[in-house]
Formats: C-alpha cells, structure tokens, sequence
C-alpha cells in the first residue's frame, strides 16, 4: 500500500465503526490481506471505543480474513454471522491445479481479488472462502478451472488440512538488526540488504520498515521483495567471537 491508498483503508475502518454505532449492528469489511489485517488489528485497538472487533477468515490459520466491528451482545455468535461462504471444488485426482490457477480463474470471471479469502488446495479438491455475493456468482458461472472440468458446491464444511511448506536456513550474524538478517535470508551483501531496506522494499511483520538497524524478535516475519518471506524461528546462542546463531524459515 502506498501512503494515500493507507489513508482510504483508515477511513473506511472510521467508516465501519460509525455505521455499527449509528445502527446497533454488526458492520464488516471484505477479505483484507495480511498487512491490512495486521493496520486493522492496531487501529481497533485504539478507536474501537465500546464496540467489539473480530478477524476471521472461516478457519483459524487463514491469512486473508474478514473484519468486523460489532456492539458486544452479538459476541457469542458473531463467527455465524460472517457473509462469506466456502465453495469446494472437485476435480480428477491426477489434475495438478494451483493456487494460481484457481485465482486467475476466478479473476477471470471479473471479480475483484477483496471477494476471495484463502484457497485451499489437496488432490482433487480445493476449497475457497468468497463473499455471499461471489458465491451466487461462482456457482451459477465455473465449471472450468483452466481447462479442467469442476464441480462447485457450497454444502461442505471446511475439512481440508492448511499445509504450509518451509525450507529451513540457519547462520550466523554479527547482531539482530534487520540488515544482518536480510543479508543472510536473501544471501546478500549488507549494504546490497541495507539499499532493499531504505528503498523500502523489506517488511516486518507485514509493515514496512526502513530503518536498517530495526532489532528483530524470535517468531517475526520478514518479507523481502523478490526475495520471499521468512520467519525468524530460532536465536540459539553465540559463537565465541560473539555472532549469533539463528535459525530462519522459507516459505516455499
């Protein structure tokens, strides 16, 4: 996001909290990202006022999720409440479809991408989280994803196990600042990781950061453009010329 498509996303979170205020009922977004969950989170911790606040995104790993802010007598059934659907699709088990296939065929059908939450995929099966509205729309329209013929339906409940692969890393660097981790994840020089930094090209946690010398914690997550994303997943002591160990993760 850039400075001024910040200020809309901000705005629009005003917006949500004003109408639930205005009508005593729930109010939610559509699928945000895992940056704009993260702005989400940190906004309503601060201007919630009385209402209460809940990311879902139909189970509870999902990275794209909904939002919504609602007065606290609905807490006990809000996860009900959530205008979205899962729809699962089922193929011929020895047709290889991806994420990528499924999400540019459902782009393809002119929906935008804040209607589509978490894809996902096993053998023969995929399911995807989509609005109410894309629902009707998905259901009446795709028989292909690609070329491969599909069925769609939206009477199963979500039972796919969410599978993340990593490769793991591990080195040693001079200190926790973000410069040295870069320069060791991406397998770069530091001033080569220092430039991605100050260009802003490196987040934290889904956050921009700029500053090179930013401390980094055990379980923060970094994500360097055109290089991937990584958790710090382990600092294990140091060498006797006093680096640092540390145990990193690759999302593959």
């Amino acid at each position: 996001m850039n400075e001024q498509t910040d200020k809309l996303f901000i705005a629009r979170l005003g917006d949500m909290v004003s109408g639930c205020e205005k009508n005593g009922c729930p109010v939610f977004s559509r699928f945000l990202d895992e940056r704009q969950c993260a702005q989400s989170e940190l906004w309503c911790r601060a201007n919630a006022g009385g209402l209460m606040y809940r990311l879902w995104g139909g189970f509870p790993d999902a990275r794209r999720k909904m939002l919504a802010v609602y007065p606290d007598y609905c807490e006990e059934y809000i996860l009900e409440e959530f205008p979205m659907k899962c729809l699962t699709f089922t193929y011929r088990r020895e047709d290889d479809l991806t994420h990528r296939d499924f999400l540019g065929s459902l782009m393809g059908q002119k929906l935008k991408r804040e209607v589509v939450g978490d894809i996902v995929i096993d053998e023969g099966i995929a399911q995807v989280f989509v609005t109410e509205t894309a629902a009707g729309a998905i259901l009446g329209s795709v028989s292909k994803i690609g070329r491969v013929g599909v069925k769609v339906s939206d009477t199963r409940l979500f039972e796919l196990e969410v599978r993340q692969e990593f490769r793991d890393m591990s080195g040693t660097v001079a200190s926790l600042r973000l410069d040295c981790i870069v320069s060791l994840a991406a397998k770069l020089s530091r001033e080569k990781a220092a430039v991605l930094i100050r260009s802003e090209r490196v987040e934290v946690n889904h956050f921009p950061v700029s500053s090179v010398s930013h401390e980094l914690s055990e379980g923060d997550i970094i994500s360097v453009r055109g290089c991937g994303r990584f958790v710090l997943r382990g600092i294990d002591g140091s060498t006797r010329k006093g680096r640092i160990h540390i145990n990193l993760q690759k999302y593959i």
